[in-house]
């Protein structure tokens, strides 16, 4: 999934990286409003330090996933991503941007997994279309109510995240004259379909818990104000 430097000519790796710009005006914009939002709710330190802590497990979780990669013909590399699922715990697909453009950046620079000329590109691929797509995918699913929506929205978040995100890097590839786009479709979907399988279990489970403890945090609220 990562697109190593030289795949993109600089002129369009530029256009990428003002994508990217405007993606973090809009998610320092979801930044400032949720902690303006949490300051109104008048947090308990322990509460603080639970977010931060969760902030830093979701960025840790995403790098170790994100370590196992496998080749792709016509392509660059296929692997887990985890975007789908931090936007869905996060609530916000500004949220997957958030936890994951550290990440890619520490995979670029001391790991050489992704270029830097690229971090513009990987981070729209891994962080907006991966996290956005899952996130939509999910909220797509709010119909079938909880369970369901766990179970079958989770699994088709992640699985599809990855195929709609890995076709958005073919066809990146293309228009780069890197590689040939047909080719390039079929074995980049085919190769993160596979993953997405993998994927869209993972993201499941976690919806799975986070629907738990979600309940389960409601139910503890509700005996502490004595309902």
């Amino acid at each position: 999934m990562h697109i190593p430097d030289g795949f993109i000519p600089l002129w369009q790796c530029i256009i990428y990286g003002l994508i990217i710009f405007i993606a973090w005006i809009f998610t320092l914009k979801w930044v400032v409003e949720s902690l303006i939002k949490l300051e109104k709710e008048k947090p308990t330190d322990k509460r603080i330090f639970s977010y931060i802590l969760l902030f830093l497990f979701l960025t840790l979780f995403a790098f170790v996933i994100q370590a196992f990669n496998i080749p792709v013909p016509f392509g660059t590399s296929a692997g887990l991503v985890g975007a789908a699922l931090i936007a869905i715990i996060l609530r916000s697909p500004w949220g997957a941007v958030l936890v994951l453009t550290p990440v890619i950046l520490v995979q670029g620079l001391f790991f050489g997994d992704g270029g830097l000329t690229v971090l513009g590109a990987n981070i729209l691929n891994i962080g907006v279309i991966a996290g956005f797509t899952g996130f939509y995918i999910y909220k797509l699913a709010k119909p079938l109510g909880k369970i369901p929506r766990a179970l079958v929205g989770g699994f088709f978040a992640g699985l599809l995240s990855l195929v709609v995100t890995s076709a958005a890097v073919a066809v990146e590839m293309w228009l780069a004259g890197t590689f040939p786009l047909v080719e390039g479709l079929i074995f980049m979907t085919f190769y993160h379909a596979i993953m997405g399988v993998v994927e869209g279990i993972m993201t499941m489970v976690g919806c799975v818990l986070l629907m738990v403890l979600r309940s389960e945090g409601k139910s503890q609220k509700s005996k502490d104000i004595g309902l």
